[in-house]
């Protein structure tokens, strides 16, 4: 993935504090495609030196929110996750976990948001598909 952007990192950690704690950097954020990572740290991992699953579903739920908000309708007022499905594929024991989000459905009262998680050789780490009720 190429260079943060800072300015959209301190966006979404002003908008989702969560982002900041977890050390997400947004890479991209706009309607089409949001990327975004999270570098490995011990502090994050479970046994063996591989990232906690959470940190794996918080980015990608974050990112859920991200192009969901993006892609809300001009009389919404935001975003809720209301169900999210996922498949862990593989560990992460260094380096970054990159997420790559697309909506899969823009509609009136839901987004749909399919997100892939990569390690830094690009092998897929995971999968999460969500739906996210847009707010009034």
């Amino acid at each position: 993935m190429s260079d943060v952007d800072p300015e959209a990192t301190q966006r979404v950690h002003e908008l989702m504090p969560y982002t900041r704690l977890l050390g997400v950097e947004v890479i991209r954020f706009d309607a089409d495609e949001v990327r975004a990572r999270v570098a490995w740290a011990p502090e994050r991992c479970t046994s063996n030196g591989l990232l906690h699953g959470g940190v794996l579903m918080g980015l990608a739920d974050a990112m859920g929110g991200m192009v969901a908000f993006a892609n809300l309708p001009a009389d919404a007022a935001g975003t809720t996750t209301v169900n999210s499905a996922t498949n862990f594929l593989r560990g992460v024991s260094g380096g970054h976990l990159h997420g790559v989000g697309r909506a899969l459905h823009k509609g009136r009262t839901t987004v749909v948001v399919d997100t892939e998680l990569f390690d830094d050789a690009g092998r897929l780490v995971g999968r999460v598909t969500q739906t996210q009720l847009v707010l009034r």
